[in-house]
C-alpha cells in the first residue's frame, strides 16, 4: 500500500480519491478548523490543523515517508472570480500572501522527496508568465513538472470544473459517461427527512422566495463580480445538463422546486457518496463542498498515480 500526505486538505474530496483507489492517507494538514474536523471524522488518520507556514517536514515525517504528496494551496490569488486579485500575475504567486502558500508546497515537496506529487489549483496557473515561475520553483525542488488541465465533467461529476494538476508525471485518466443532474439528484428524499447527512432546508426570506419561483432553467437571480466578468449565483438547474461550477459562495435552485439545493444536494454535483459528512456552519459545509476537489476525479487521478508507482517497483 502507497503512502500518501494530504497538504491544503480542506474537507477530504482529494484524499478520499486515493484512498479509493487504495493508497493510505497517513497524514493530513488543514489549518480551517471545521474542515479539519470534517476530514478527521470522514478518514481513519492523523490531521495536524495548522498554518503550513509552520509545519516542517519532520514534523510529517514522524508519521512515515510519503510516496506521494498531494494539495491544493488557495485558489484566489489566482481564479478569475476573485476581483481583488493582484494585477501582475507573478505578484500574485510572489507578493500575495496566500499566492505564496503554493511556494510552501514546493518547499515541503523538496524535502519530503516523494515519488509523485500533485497540486491542484485553478487553470490560470498553467498560464504564462506564472507557468514558468512555477516550473521553475519545482525544478528547483528536484521535479519535472507537467500541467495536466483537466474537466471534471469529463470523468463523471455532475458538474463543471477546469482544474490544472500539476505533477511530476503525466495524468491522462480515461474519460467517463457524462452524469446530468437528475442523475446525480436522483432519489433524494425532501429535505429534513431521512438519515441523509448535511440534508437540512436553507431558509431564505419570503421575497427571495418569489423571485426563486419565477427564475427559468438556467437563469440566475443575482451576479457577483470576479476580476474579469460576472458570475451568476442561485442559478436554477438543468435536468439534462452538467451543473455550472460548484463554488463555496455559489448557490443552486432545484431544478423544479422553488428552493436552494441543500449542502447534500450540491455535495452530489461533486460526486461525494451520501455517508461523506460535513461538519461545521451551514455556509462552512458549502465551503468545503465548493472548494475540494471532485472525489471521482480523485480517484481516477490516483488510479494514474497507482499505475505509475506499480511500473516503477
Amino acid at each position: 500500500m502507497y503512502n500518501v500526505f494530504d497538504l491544503f486538505a480542506g474537507g477530504g474530496g482529494f484524499g478520499l480519491g486515493f484512498r479509493m483507489a487504495g493508497f493510505r492517507i497517513i497524514a493530513a494538514v488543514e489549518l480551517d478548523r471545521d474542515a479539519a474536523r470534517t476530514y478527521s471524522a470522514n478518514h481513519n488518520t492523523v490531521v495536524i490543523q495548522e498554518d503550513i507556514r509552520n509545519v516542517d517536514h519532520r514534523d510529517l515525517s514522524r508519521f512515515g515517508e510519503p510516496d506521494v504528496v498531494i494539495g491544493s494551496p488557495p485558489c484566489e490569488p489566482f481564479t478569475a472570480a476573485n476581483p481583488n486579485r493582484l494585477e501582475d500575475p507573478v505578484d500574485r504567486l510572489y507578493l500575495d500572501p496566500n499566492g505564496q502558500l503554493t511556494l510552501e508546497f514546493v518547499r515541503l515537496v523538496k524535502a519530503l522527496k516523494p515519488k509523485v506529487f500533485i497540486l491542484e489549483n485553478v487553470a490560470p496557473l498553467a498560464e504564462e508568465p506564472l507557468r514558468q515561475y512555477v516550473e521553475r520553483e519545482f525544478r528547483l525542488a528536484g521535479y519535472v513538472s507537467y500541467f495536466n488541465v483537466l474537466h471534471a465533467e469529463d470523468y463523471g461529476v455532475p458538474s463543471r470544473r477546469r482544474r490544472v494538476f500539476i505533477s511530476n508525471i503525466k495524468l491522462k485518466p480515461p474519460r467517463r459517461k457524462t452524469t446530468t443532474v437528475r442523475e446525480a439528484l436522483s432519489n433524494m428524499p425532501p429535505p429534513d427527512g431521512g438519515d441523509l447527512p448535511n440534508h437540512e432546508t436553507v431558509t431564505l426570506s419570503v421575497r427571495k422566495l418569489e423571485k426563486i419561483a419565477k427564475l427559468k432553467p438556467g437563469e440566475s437571480l443575482s451576479k457577483f463580480r470576479g476580476a474579469e466578468g460576472s458570475y451568476g449565483n442561485f442559478i436554477r438547474l438543468i435536468w439534462d445538463d452538467v451543473a455550472p461550477t460548484v463554488m463555496g459562495s455559489r448557490r443552486f435552485v432545484h431544478p423544479e422546486e422553488h428552493r436552494v439545493l441543500t449542502v447534500r444536494e450540491q455535495a452530489r454535483l461533486m460526486g461525494y457518496p451520501d455517508s461523506y459528512h460535513f461538519l461545521g456552519s451551514r455556509d462552512s459545509q458549502y465551503n468545503q463542498v465548493g472548494e475540494s476537489v471532485p472525489p471521482p476525479l480523485a480517484h481516477l487521478i490516483a488510479l494514474e498515480v497507482r499505475k505509475y508507482l506499480d511500473s516503477t517497483v
